[in-house]
């Protein structure tokens, strides 16, 4: 259970303190000290955002803030079974067949909605990935999900695109940093816009899935749809509250799939004990080290547009963008196996699976 007192309690969930830069605890802080925030949790990939921390998740009374969520209402991780076996691998075909694997308006016309097609993964830090299993942890856990070892993977990161951006500029054009009362008739609003944006983003990731499919000539059976960027009511002992979480995955809810980054391995994981401590969320990620701006300057000596086209684990990556290929760059982000560490000696999660990128599609920079 939870102990909720009058007086903001902030946790921090990592035993390497180094992992968390100053400005994402400062902002972690500041943001508990809002109107209602009863506690506040810090996730090992915690890191500075824009409104407030990434990897985090709060619990408020009386008050929900939009802001804390962010434009990328209903950004999530949906994860997908294809029927390609591991041993029909062809990475240099399948490079060719996903460049400019993006839809048109024309192409994707018949899943419009509100005029915005669906299947359009947006820039920063989305991707679609194919994946291989690579090590079984958790046999019974692993193949619980329709999951085996011989079957490839596809895992997509988008949100709901300009749908969430809209929402959320409504509401700080306004308000600013300023809570909300779900009794207002603006509150209701944002939550109903808010909803309909989850709904999108779901579709929207099975749509790229569908496509990057396609592309390689097969089916995909969805396994897991995870979103880490969202208000949600939430019960405590009749009292009523809200949970917002910014890039955190809910871990209330089975099995949690956590990427690391397009050089590193994807985890996925079983959540246990009762999860209260750390507000019902895990890692979304492994969160970067380095803001974007700061990326290309520093690894501009060291690499060049096409080694980082290639990984150390032999993966090949997509992109669009010179860039995003440096903001995004395995180097910039934290070690996922230190967060995955944290998670296990604190009792958060038991491993089930990793899985090893194959091809990583990025469409570089877009709104």
């Amino acid at each position: 259970m939870i102990e909720i007192s009058n007086t903001p309690v902030v946790r921090v969930f990592t035993s390497g303190h180094d992992l968390i830069e100053g400005n994402a605890m400062a902002q972690l802080k500041k943001t508990a000290r809002q109107p209602g925030i009863r506690v506040a949790a810090g996730l090992p990939d915690l890191h500075q955002g824009k409104g407030g921390p990434v990897g985090a998740a709060f619990l408020s009374s009386t008050y929900f803030y939009p802001h804390l969520i962010g434009n990328d209402i209903g950004c999530g991780m949906g994860f997908w079974k294809t029927s390609i076996k591991k041993q029909k691998i062809k990475l240099d075909k399948w490079v060719k067949k996903l460049a400019g694997m993006e839809p048109g308006l024309k192409e994707m016309a018949q899943h419009a909605r509100d005029d915005r097609p669906l299947g359009s993964i947006g820039g920063g830090n989305h991707f679609a990935e194919l994946m291989l299993p690579e090590r079984i942890v958790d046999d019974q856990a692993f193949h619980s999900l329709g999951l085996d070892k011989k079957h490839l993977c596809i895992l997509v990161h988008s949100g709901s695109r300009g749908i969430g951006n809209a929402v959320l500029r409504r509401h700080v054009d306004r308000y600013k940093s300023s809570g909300l009362s779900m009794d207002s008739a603006d509150g209701k609003e944002y939550l109903r816009s808010h909803d309909l944006a989850l709904e999108w983003a779901r579709e929207n990731r099975a749509a790229i899935a569908e496509n990057f499919a396609g592309k390689l000539g097969t089916a995909c059976t969805s396994i897991l749809d995870l979103c880490h960027n969202s208000i949600t009511p939430w019960q405590i002992r009749e009292e009523q509250f809200w949970l917002h979480r910014k890039g955190a995955a809910p871990s209330d809810s089975g099995m949690v799939i956590i990427p690391g980054s397009r050089g590193s391995l994807t985890y996925l994981v079983r959540p246990v004990g009762d999860q209260a401590a750390n507000l019902w969320s895990l890692p979304h990620g492994a969160g970067r080290k380095w803001n974007r701006k700061s990326c290309k300057d520093r690894l501009k000596d060291k690499f060049t547009r096409s080694s980082l086209s290639q990984t150390s684990l032999g993966s090949r990556v997509i992109c669009g963008s010179s860039e995003t290929l440096f903001e995004e760059a395995p180097q910039v982000f934290k070690n996922i196996e230190r967060i995955m560490d944290d998670l296990v000696r604190q009792g958060l999660i038991d491993l089930v699976a990793t899985f090893r990128p194959l091809i990583t599609y990025k469409p570089g920079r877009q709104s």
